[in-house]
């Protein structure tokens, strides 16, 4: 049985509440679960210390057991030092202008501060 760390959704519509869950990989997402080891409230600030919650004594054991977490709560896991943090990826590069367009920007910006170095009365810098 592969056994997963994940977040179970609660909580009324349009006011999400999550349990952090260690659960049979085969089981639904918000279905059975072998046991509770935290919480995420999303609606309170980042600085709060009740955002997250997490029982590190089971985490550990579970993470020692040879469960695996999913990629957000891998992230909660390394900001609380109880696991290495996982590589993220703010932006994705598919979202990233495309070469001709980074090029056009590239040209903009130079033209640009020609144009501020020429009406500041200096020299536009040799390129």
């Amino acid at each position: 049985m592969a056994v997963v760390i994940r977040m179970t959704r609660q909580g009324a519509k349009k006011n999400p509440f999550y349990h952090i869950v260690a659960a049979d990989s085969r089981a639904p997402r918000d279905g059975r679960f072998l046991e509770k080891l935290g919480t995420y409230n999303p609606q309170l600030e980042k600085g709060n210390e009740n955002r997250v919650r997490l029982n590190a004594e089971r985490i550990a054991h579970w993470l020692k057991v040879g469960a695996t977490p999913s990629d957000r709560v891998a992230r909660f896991l390394g900001e609380a030092k109880l696991a290495p943090m996982p590589k993220w990826n703010e932006t994705p590069q598919k979202s990233a202008p495309k070469k001709k367009a980074q090029e056009r920007m590239k040209a903009a910006a130079e033209a640009a501060e020609a144009a501020k170095a020429e009406a500041a009365g200096g020299e536009a810098p040799a390129a």
